[in-house]
């Protein structure tokens, strides 16, 4: 349900003067929120000799890896714009290493390059072409990413473990493949990764998943190879909204992988991404149009699917609030919805039955997976991206403007 706030800031800075001075939609980060999180990973985890990497893909913006940049965590990067972003954000590169599905002959070539501490092999095509670019007297640093048949109960389209995803060396083939590493003085194999899905709240699958590593890293090292770090990957689930419990218990979770590693030659890592950053996204709407069809009321904003596919793509729902408004009706059920050529509903809330046109909307907890997964459809612009803490703010990315979105069209 939405929570009727009429002049709510974020931040400690008013939603009308980040309105008027940036326009909607709106990306938000509110930088205090986002290091109290990086705060409860280090205290957690790091504390227990387990590395923190952030996942790039959730969100990565230049200002974004200076912020990280001053911090602990490690970057995961999966395409060569996310590490010039890294670099030009001052990433250290030995803190950045260069995970993908794909990777092109320039993604593979700035690994040998020494732009990253390590690849993370996702495929047997992938640890040929390395070798190929890699010299023998420089091996590059490599792990490789096993799809240990775990699944994770969460939704198809976040699901990256078992036998229906493209992820990672099928179980089948990881001896095989771990066999071929060691044929290869041009790679040298550091470690062993796996990832088994998004919005995780039980700990279960992940502790299995470190299990199936262990016995794939005693093979390895059976063969000679310095596998010395076992990353089981990310994918803890976060709480719905604000005043829900959370789902995991970060402390208890990284005592469980630690005890589960002791008394072994291994160290531990992770590589959350929307649970670092989730918490401190909004995502601010201005409403143009309130309209009825049949029995539905459909209150229109001026963003949706291009700034956040994720509700389209596969029902993620967000916490809402009423953050700039005049309106003192009864809550009524209302759709949310987008304004491109599509049926981009947001999602279901119950909002004032008064609410018009002009009205403000804070999306939360769209810190993730949004502003990296928004698009150019129907040739809109993508939002401009501030930061704010404690009353002030700082605008990080500009708007795009229709001009940009036509800019690389060849007349």
């Amino acid at each position: 349900m939405i929570q009727q706030a009429i002049d709510g800031d974020i931040g400690g800075v008013p939603a009308r003067e980040l309105i008027a001075a940036y326009g909607t939609p709106l990306v938000v980060i509110d930088t205090g929120e986002l290091e109290l999180e990086i705060d409860r990973f280090v205290r957690a985890f790091v504390a227990r000799g387990i590395t923190v990497g952030y996942a790039g893909k959730a969100f990565l913006v230049t200002a974004m890896a200076e912020l990280l940049a001053a911090t602990p965590l490690r970057l995961d990067v999966c395409s060569l714009g996310e590490l010039i972003t890294a670099e030009r954000g001052g990433y250290p590169a030995g803190r950045i290493y260069f995970h993908g599905v794909a990777k092109s002959d320039a993604e593979l070539q700035a690994i040998a390059d020494g732009r990253v501490a390590f690849g993370v092999i996702d495929n047997a095509e992938e640890i040929e072409r390395l070798a190929k670019i890699a010299r023998a007297r420089a091996p590059v640093d490599v792990m490789i990413r096993i799809n240990t048949g775990i699944e994770a109960h969460t939704h198809e389209m976040v699901r990256t473990g078992g036998e229906n995803t493209k992820f990672g060396i099928p179980e089948r083939d990881a001896r095989a493949t771990i066999r071929r590493i060691a044929e290869l003085p041009q790679l040298r194999l550091i470690g062993l990764h796996s990832h088994v899905g998004s919005q995780i709240v039980d700990v279960d699958p992940l502790i299995a998943n470190l299990e199936e590593l262990i016995g794939y890293a005693d093979f390895a090292c059976g063969l000679g190879l310095p596998v010395a770090e076992l990353n089981v990957g990310g994918g803890i689930g976060i709480e719905n909204g604000p005043g829900d419990a959370r789902p995991i218990d970060l402390d208890a979770f990284a005592a469980n992988l630690a005890e589960r590693a002791a008394g072994t030659p291994y160290r531990l890592a992770i590589e959350p991404g929307r649970a670092l950053v989730a918490r401190a996204g909004s995502l601010l709407y201005r409403v143009v149009t309130v309209k009825r069809q049949g029995e539905r009321r459909f209150v229109v904003v001026d963003g949706g699917m291009t700034d956040n596919p994720r509700p389209m793509l596969y029902g993620a729902h967000h916490p809402a609030d009423l953050i700039v408004s005049a309106a003192t009706g009864a809550p009524a059920p209302a759709t949310l919805a987008g304004r491109s050529c599509e049926n981009d509903e947001i999602g279901e809330y119950a909002l004032p039955d008064d609410v018009a046109a002009g009205d403000a909307i804070a999306m939360r907890y769209t810190g993730a997976y949004t502003y990296s997964m928004a698009s150019n459809y129907n040739r809109f612009g993508k939002p401009a991206v501030v930061f704010v803490r404690d009353g002030t703010v700082r605008r990080v990315v500009r708007a795009e403007t229709d001009d940009d979105t036509s800019r690389c069209d060849l007349a």
